[in-house]
């Protein structure tokens, strides 16, 4: 599974499809929506790689499942705690639960919906906005890669991974380690005063010794976990 397939044939995407393409098929698939952010991730790495991960993965699952059409890309999220850096942008928690509430809303089309994410920050108002979305009878669910507890911001796993995805974006001679306690125990001055106050490099994590090798294995990791995962709430295809 190494690689990610941007222009495999067998992805269906609303980019690429007209309503009538969409209307009337049977079985109704499902859209995917990545979500990803844009913010700092420390000296080396650039500001769309949550997004990057989230559409690369929503790649390999729409090019695994043909009931999967692909929908474009979220680039925006709830990245408070990186507002002490240049050029992050933020939606806010508030904002960006009731963008996916609104989008969800309008998904009825498709016989379901997976918001595959790609930051963590968006995990508290996205779980909020899936749960409304169920309450109100959809049928949505969510979908965010895991990690080191101590590797959470742009460190080794990030790193490695941008690397096997677009290794000519990660400045490696920049890579330099930053807070490397685990997220729990960060977490309260996070929340109280921004990742600026706890890492002034932006990094949690460490992210020398990164390797597009890594980053392809964790890539397939992820890639096998989203797929069990839409599976069991999608449903297997036939063979």
């Amino acid at each position: 599974m190494n690689g990610s397939p941007m222009t495999s044939p067998l992805v269906r995407r609303l980019s690429r499809l007209t309503w009538r393409e969409v209307d009337g098929v049977d079985p109704r698939p499902v859209l995917v929506v990545p979500l990803g952010a844009t913010e700092q991730h420390g000296p080396h790495l650039p500001f769309t790689v949550d997004t990057e991960v989230a559409v690369a993965l929503s790649e390999r699952l729409a090019s695994a499942r043909p009931s999967v059409v692909l929908a474009p890309p979220v680039p925006y999220g709830s990245s408070g705690e990186h507002a002490g850096f240049p050029g992050t942008l933020s939606l806010g928690r508030q904002a960006f639960e009731l963008l996916v509430v609104e989008l969800g809303r309008s998904t009825d089309a498709f016989a379901g919906l997976l918001l595959v994410c790609g930051h963590g920050g968006n995990a508290v108002p996205l779980h909020r906005a899936v749960g409304r979305l169920r309450a109100e009878g959809r049928r949505a669910r969510a979908w965010s890669p895991g990690g080191p507890d101590d590797d959470s911001h742009a460190g080794r796993t990030e790193t490695s991974v941008m690397l096997a995805l677009r290794p000519e974006a990660v400045r490696l001679t920049e890579a330099e380690p930053g807070a490397t306690s685990p997220l729990r125990e960060l977490m309260p001055a996070l929340r109280s005063s921004g990742v600026v106050n706890v890492s002034p490099n932006g990094v949690l994590g460490d992210p020398r010794g990164a390797t597009a090798q890594q980053g392809a294995e964790i890539l397939d990791s992820w890639t096998a976990d989203l797929l069990r995962s839409f599976d069991h709430h999608f449903g297997r295809p036939a063979h």
